[in-house]
C-alpha cells in the first residue's frame, strides 16, 4: 500500500495530532529511532509512543528494522517514515515552489501572502458568524478542520498549532507561509467580529509549535466588522 492511497487506516492513523507529530519527527530525523528516543523527544510515556508507533505501522507510514549494531540480546527494534512519507507530496512540493517565488518581492513576499490568507479565508466565509458566547470556538475548529491541530488555552488567549500541513514549505520560507496563515487567521478574525490587528501569530517557538496570540477578550461581544 502507497502512502498516498489514503485508506481508511492512514486516516484513522493520522486523525491523533500526536501521531502527525511522531511521523513528522520521523520523517525530519532521516534516521531509524526506537520507541525511546519517539517518547523523549515527543514527552510521551515510553508506552505510549509504542502505541502511535503501532497505528502508525499498521497503516504503513513507518516501517520497523532490528538493530543491528551488534550488541548481545534481543535487538531494538526501530522505526523510520517509509519512503513515500519522507518524500512529501504534491501539496508540499507546490507550496515550495509558490513560496520560492513570493519570496523574491522586495520586502520577502509577506504583503502578497497576506493577502493570499485573507483570500483563502473566503473559502470559509460562508460558515462563520459573529457570537457574543462562540468565544475563539469557530476559529479553532477552523483551524482543526486544516489540520493545525490546534489547542485553545484555558485563558482563551492563545492558540497552539500543534501541526502545520505546510510545515515542510514554512521551515524553507517562514516569511512567506506563515504570512499567508496569519493573513487567514486575522482575516477569520474580522469576519468574527473581532479585532484583526490585535491577532499575531509567532511562528516555530519550538520545533512543532507555532502559536497565535489573540489579543482581545473574545469573549466580550464581538464588534461590527463592517
Amino acid at each position: 500500500m502507497e502512502f498516498e492511497e489514503r485508506s481508511p487506516g492512514w486516516h484513522a492513523a493520522l486523525a491523533s495530532p500526536i501521531r502527525r507529530s511522531v511521523l513528522e519527527f520521523l520523517v525530519e530525523s532521516g534516521e531509524p529511532l526506537d520507541a525511546p528516543a519517539v517518547a523523549a523527544q515527543m514527552n510521551l510515556h515510553v508506552t505510549t509512543a509504542r502505541f502511535h508507533l503501532e497505528q502508525l505501522l499498521g497503516a504503513k507510514l513507518i516501517r520497523r528494522e532490528p538493530d543491528r549494531s551488534g550488541q548481545r540480546g534481543r535487538p531494538r527494534i526501530r522505526f523510520t517514515a517509509v519512503r513515500a512519507a519522507a518524500r512529501g507530496d504534491a501539496r508540499d512540493q507546490l507550496g515550495h515552489a509558490l513560496a520560492s517565488v513570493l519570496a523574491e518581492d522586495d520586502d520577502g513576499g509577506r504583503a502578497r501572502a497576506i493577502r493570499a490568507g485573507e483570500k483563502w479565508s473566503e473559502a470559509f466565509a460562508g460558515g462563520l458568524t459573529a457570537s457574543t458566547s462562540a468565544g475563539a470556538t469557530p476559529l479553532v475548529e477552523l483551524l482543526d478542520q486544516l489540520e493545525f491541530a490546534p489547542q485553545l488555552d484555558e485563558a482563551g488567549r492563545s492558540i497552539a498549532l500543534t501541526a502545520c500541513p505546510f510545515r515542510e514549505a514554512a521551515r524553507a520560507n517562514p516569511g512567506v507561509v506563515c504570512a499567508v496563515h496569519l493573513g487567514l487567521i486575522q482575516r477569520v478574525a474580522l469576519t468574527l467580529g473581532h479585532d484583526d490587528s490585535a491577532v499575531e501569530l509567532r511562528p516555530f517557538v519550538g520545533p512543532h509549535l507555532c502559536v497565535v496570540d489573540l489579543g482581545t477578550d473574545w469573549n466580550a461581544a464581538p464588534h461590527d466588522p463592517s
